[in-house]
């Protein structure tokens, strides 16, 4: 049976993983964010804070580690609770070096490579809607913390869960799969989101005008045809059916 975590233990955690980076240097990295999220968990071991099992495990988990910032949280989840278990020290510090591969590849694909990329794209699109400056920050700044927000504490509350078996967290749907179906919304956002954006910027007028709808609606579709009739059809008969499109299109004109 898994100890629950006390709430505001997991509050704390998850609130000083929002400054994990806060002291981060080239010797150790992540290691004293590590060491400072996992700090609340360690104050209930034996002896209470100062004493000697608070003061070994806090020097533990204050080494080196990396992994992607968002997803360490994961990290400090498990951590705190082998921890707390009082697991054998030197199988706690293997655990510990055996998460930071695994979290830096995993969070860099599902974030830098996919998420941050899309709510770009979405705040493309609202600038191609004519939403005004503030508009299209808070619009990106809320969407990109809601996921940002909502990974870590996912993270923490997942990694007290599991402990040691932390890598059957690592097989959820959204960590596997998730750069590759964000990848594929953020193709389409960027579909319907240059071409207005381009509308906009070089003076255009109202973003439903025939123009831009046409042309929003013709690139996604012209996309997923591409993607379709790969290794079917050669680039240059493509090509030399789109140039042949954009002359008929001129001489109609």
């Amino acid at each position: 049976m898994v100890r629950p975590l006390d709430p505001r233990t997991r509050i704390a955690m998850l609130t000083r993983s929002l400054a994990i980076q806060g002291s981060w240097n080239y010797e150790i990295l992540l290691g004293n964010g590590i060491g400072f999220c996992v700090e609340p968990a360690l104050r209930g071991l034996p002896g209470g804070v100062g004493g000697p099992a608070y003061r070994q495990a806090l020097a533990r988990q204050s080494a080196y580690f990396n992994a992607h910032p968002y997803l360490a949280a994961l990290a400090v989840g498990a951590l705190a609770r082998v921890e707390v278990d009082q697991v054998d020290p030197v199988r706690i510090t293997r655990f510990r070096t055996a998460l930071c591969g695994p979290l830096g590849s995993v969070g860099d694909r599902l974030v830098w490579a996919s998420w941050l990329p899309a709510c770009s794209l979405v705040g493309l699109l609202l600038f191609g809607l004519h939403w005004s400056a503030l508009g299209v920050a808070v619009g990106f700044l809320l969407l990109y913390n809601v996921g940002h927000i909502g990974l870590r504490e996912w993270g923490v509350r997942a990694g007290w869960r599991h402990g040691l078996r932390v890598a059957s967290a690592m097989g959820h749907p959204v960590l596997q799969h998730g750069p590759r179906y964000i990848g594929r919304g953020a193709a389409v956002l960027g579909g319907l989101a240059l071409p207005l954006a381009a509308h906009r910027a070089i003076g255009g007028g109202a973003p439903f005008s025939p123009i831009p709808i046409a042309v929003t609606i013709v690139t996604p579709v012209l996309a997923v045809l591409l993607v379709r009739l790969h290794g079917r059809a050669e680039a240059w008969r493509v090509i030399l059916m789109l140039l042949a499109f954009f002359v008929l299109y001129s001489v109609v004109r």
